[in-house]
């Protein structure tokens, strides 16, 4: 029983030096919806069908919809806390 709570452990460690967006013990509330939001918005740029989609509902082209995405990962939760 032990032993399986070590390797739990162990492999949840490797998994998150493996994957940014995983998160870490110092990461803050701030941080991790950025990462999310940043897994959000690139999936949805890589999936032409949703792209098109967006770009319909909100009547725009979708070069212009994309751009808009682009620019939301900039800062896709706003400005960081003080």
């Amino acid at each position: 029983m032990a032993a399986d709570r070590m390797n739990i452990n162990r492999s949840w460690d490797h998994i998150q030096a493996k994957y940014v967006g995983t998160g870490h013990s110092d990461m803050t509330k701030f941080e991790w919806a950025s990462n999310q939001h940043r897994d959000s918005i690139a999936s949805h740029l890589g999936h032409g069908d949703i792209m098109t989609y967006f770009a319909v509902a909100q009547g725009d082209s979708i070069g212009r919809t994309r751009y808009a995405l682009l620019e939301k990962m900039l800062q896709p939760c706003g400005p960081p806390p003080e």
